[in-house]
């Protein structure tokens, strides 16, 4: 029987899952270390080894950062490494109008990057990276990572890993190995699982030494066989053909996607792989309705460039609680958006009175672009009356952008509902925390479909790491049977939590759960008239307590992994107030996300062996009272 492990077992700031080379999230065990690290305090930043990417500049980027620096920078000048000049010219423009509106003008300058395999000629026939840089003084490193963070657009670790591998191998001496002048810290104007550094300290990695890793001390045929070990890869050559099985399978026209009919690689890439209607609930989807972005977030900002690109400039909608950069990424392009954080029915009226208000200021222009929402909402699980938006989208002429990451398509149907889906694949598709990915698909059957198709045929870039991907494939092939277990796993936890919580009405005395953050508990009506008949509630809930102390002691004795991130395969649990909110506790509890709640991703574990571990976490709340 598989029982949970002691939080001993996964060392603070220890790669999560242990021993992954690329892992996407980082052990913070207990309460104290989760508020140490927001408040950068030097015991928990020392032991960081990794990190969320988007939060935490991975060490191989790093290092590959310090010889680009080296290389191409002038005294004072950071950079940031993106796949593409189009990317990097997108860097340089945010920066310069973030900075300008600021008041702190600054100036950043771009640098093409051909790396090629040491000792051979140019051209050649072997594999090549074209990097591109983007150079500006360090007091302007906050702008530069607001844009890494929000978009999701930077290089992977696995990218920055091949670069370094073409590159020659530096000498004990080299500058990029023994180099002890600080970066500017990040201090971030969205404060999100960023740390606040000590100002003699340099940024993010390089408060460790770069050998410090116990990871980077294993040889490569180890890392690869670690990262190897639930399954097998194709070629690394072999990066479209995973492409095009994922895309398959998002856009549902598989005939048959089982894993255990191609061992030896994902049949579901072949070229005369058999394909058939979609299963998404909407007529002639294919899989060139979908596109592959290298995160979530980089799919939802590329969701809300579409519709700047195709839609008059007026305002979107950002409809829920939902995951804090979109809201930013909404905020800090375009004419910006009017937030409606509850995501409540009671708040399709005031959607409506805020359109009403627009048409009347200005009778023949759009009251709003698009409205963003997801389904259902991250941390609160609040999923809005779709059917009634897309009453009001279709009687105003917005478009409607949902994020299914929660959901997820093997459980719930909105497609329908949308004219765009997003979804990051990081989470439950992948389920092994080893990779990064994110998609978009277009409804063929909305109204403004072949707008956004057209735009979507002239500006797409495949930027997605061909060997990120192979992994993702790799991870997602077995993606509807875990999601099945997992659902299972999560009713069950979640009907014993409830049970004893003050808004399951239990009768025990003094309870200290007060709420159950659940899609069979919450907005349920809504839930259902998407869930497909054979659909679960999905892995992820959160819980609210009566008091810190008992959110403290719950969250210190769960025998489970901790760290950000959700949709792993194990039990993965975060204080979610304290990680995404900390410098906002009071913003975010008007909106129900009080400073105590604790998110919780339910896994793959022995059903029995998960219980009790939250019965131990459950005592100790108690006690704690």
């Amino acid at each position: 029987m598989t029982t949970p492990h002691s939080p001993s077992t996964y060392p603070l700031g220890s790669a999560v899952p242990p021993f992954t080379q690329h892992a996407i999230s980082v052990s913070l065990p207990t309460w104290a270390d989760n508020v140490g690290y927001e408040e950068g305090e030097k015991r928990v930043v020392d032991a960081m080894v990794t990190g969320y990417p988007r939060f935490f500049i991975h060490l191989r980027i790093e290092k590959l950062a310090r010889i680009c620096e080296l290389k191409f920078g002038a005294a004072n000048e950071k950079c940031m490494l993106y796949p593409s000049k189009k990317i990097a010219d997108q860097c340089r423009s945010f920066m310069l109008d973030r900075a300008s509106l600021a008041g702190t003008p600054t100036h950043a300058r771009l640098v093409q990057y051909h790396i090629y395999p040491e000792d051979t000629p140019v051209p050649s026939t072997q594999h090549t990276v074209e990097l591109h840089i983007v150079l500006f003084p360090a007091d302007a490193w906050p702008f530069a990572k607001q844009f890494w963070q929000h978009t999701g657009l930077g290089i992977s670790s696995r990218l920055a890993d091949y670069c370094l591998s073409l590159l020659p191998v530096e000498s004990p001496n080299s500058p990029v190995l023994s180099s002890t002048s600080p970066r500017t810290p990040f201090k971030t104007l969205n404060k999100h699982y960023s740390v606040k550094r000590a100002p003699q300290s340099s940024s993010f990695a390089s408060a460790l030494p770069l050998s410090s890793n116990p990871q980077e001390e294993l040889s490569k045929d180890q890392n690869i066989y670690l990262e190897e070990r639930y399954g097998r890869n194709l070629p690394v050559n072999a990066g479209s053909q995973a492409k095009r099985a994922m895309r398959r399978r998002i856009a549902g026209v598989l005939v048959r996607d089982n894993w255990e009919d191609c061992p030896n690689g994902p049949c579901a890439g072949a070229q005369d792989v058999e394909v058939g209607p979609s299963h998404r609930g909407v007529k002639d989807v294919t899989e060139d309705d979908v596109y592959l972005f290298p995160t979530g977030m980089s799919a939802i900002w590329n969701a809300h460039q579409l519709i700047l690109g195709t839609r008059p400039p007026v305002k979107s909608v950002c409809f829920g609680f939902t995951y804090t950069d979109t809201l930013k990424i909404l905020q800090k392009w375009g004419p910006g958006c009017h937030f409606l954080g509850h995501g409540l029915d009671s708040d399709i009226d005031a959607l409506e009175t805020i359109i009403k208000q627009e048409l009347s200021a200005n009778p023949s222009a759009l009251p709003i672009a698009a409205l963003f929402t997801e389904f259902p909402s991250n941390p609160l699980l609040r999923s809005a009356d779709i059917s009634v938006l897309r009453a009001l989208a279709d009687k105003y002429n917005f478009v409607i952008v949902i994020d299914e990451t929660i959901g997820n398509f093997v459980n719930v149907d909105v497609l329908q509902h949308a004219d765009i889906v997003v979804s990051s694949l990081s989470k439950i598709f992948s389920g092994d925390a080893n990779t990064m990915g994110g998609s978009l698909i277009l409804n063929p059957q909305s109204r403004h479909y072949a707008t956004l198709k057209a735009h979507m045929s002239a500006t797409y870039e495949d930027t997605y790491f061909d060997e990120d991907a192979i992994f993702m494939e790799r991870n997602s092939r077995n993606f509807a049977w875990r999601i099945r277990i997992i659902d299972e796993n999560t009713l069950a936890v979640c009907d014993f939590l409830r049970s004893r919580s003050i808004a399951g009405g239990t009768s025990i005395p003094s309870p200290v759960i007060k709420e159950v953050f659940y899609p069979k508990y919450i907005t349920t009506e809504n839930y259902l008239s998407c869930k497909l008949p054979e659909g679960g509630y999905g892995g992820l809930f959160s819980l609210t307590f009566t008091s810190i102390a008992a959110s403290r002691a719950f969250f210190d004795n769960m025998p489970f992994q901790k760290g950000p991130s959700l949709g792993t395969n194990f039990t993965l649990a975060c204080p979610y107030t304290i990680l995404a909110h900390y410098l906002e506790l009071g913003w975010a509890a008007e909106y129900g996300v009080e400073e105590g709640l604790v998110r919780i991703s339910v896994g793959m574990e022995e059903r029995q062996g998960l219980l009790e571990g939250f019965k131990v976490a459950l005592r100790a709340a108690e006690a704690a009272m």
